[in-house]
């Protein structure tokens, strides 16, 4: 177990720097979950394999890959039937970004009916299980297939503050933010990427994030702040 998780921790680290070596590290990691029989390092290795093939283009193999794991999973056990719904989740989004989204909405609903049918599952895994969880990974999809005005009603009911790590929160506040920016309201935009900035500096720091912060610079409404922000978090040219 200890040593899928340090393969995990590798392939995350190597997602979040676009390198290629995110495929040796997920591929160890599920060998070495496999090799432990435990569902749960099983369930967080397949689900950075699936991360990896998303980002490479094979969305609808990663899908495949996800929804076999998930389907394999005793969802009586509470272990179990949270790692199941993370699958889900996952699964949700990665069809949301090749816009297949009959699929994607019809795994969202089912993790979220899983999540209602249950309590709670935090910390157990590398997503929390919980309606809140679900609600971000609803934005995350609408915004995925193009449909960010749905996604507005999901975040006025989001309490980010009961998240209980920073990863979690940044990520939150990150897919709202999107949600705002391709909604075209800035002041929304910018306050989300101070958000983020609070709860964990370094991501506000990351290539897509410095992109999106570009782009409220550069935009004819100037948003007051935004070139400080800008300066501070790289975004602002040399």
């Amino acid at each position: 177990m200890v040593l899928a998780r340090a393969y995990v921790l590798a392939a995350e680290l190597a997602l979040k720097q676009h390198n290629d070596a995110a495929w040796v590290a997920a591929d160890r990691a599920l060998t070495a979950a496999r090799a432990s029989g435990h569902p749960v390092p099983i369930g967080e290795s397949t689900r950075v394999l699936a991360i990896t093939m998303r980002r490479s283009g094979r969305c609808p193999a990663a899908v495949r890959l996800l929804t076999q794991e998930a389907a394999d999973l005793d969802v009586d056990r509470s272990s179990t039937g949270a790692v199941r719904t993370t699958l889900l989740l996952t699964a949700a989004y990665t069809a949301a970004t090749s816009r297949d989204r009959a699929t994607a909405l019809g795994l969202l609903d089912e993790a979220q009916e899983e999540t209602e049918r249950r309590q709670a599952v935090p910390g157990l895994f590398t997503v929390d299980v919980s309606r809140t969880q679900v609600d971000v990974y609803r934005i995350g999809v609408l915004n995925a297939l193009g449909t960010p005005d749905e996604g507005v009603k999901v975040a006025e009911r989001l309490n980010i503050d009961c998240m209980p790590t920073a990863e979690r929160r940044a990520r939150a506040w990150t897919d709202t933010a999107r949600m705002w920016h391709a909604l075209g309201d800035q002041p929304q935009t910018f306050a989300a990427l101070r958000m983020v900035e609070q709860e964990a500096p370094q991501e506000v720091r990351r290539p897509a994030l410095r992109a999106l912060t570009a782009d409220l610079l550069y935009l004819p409404a100037r948003v007051p702040g935004v070139r400080e922000f800008a300066a501070r978090t790289g975004a602002l040219p040399d």
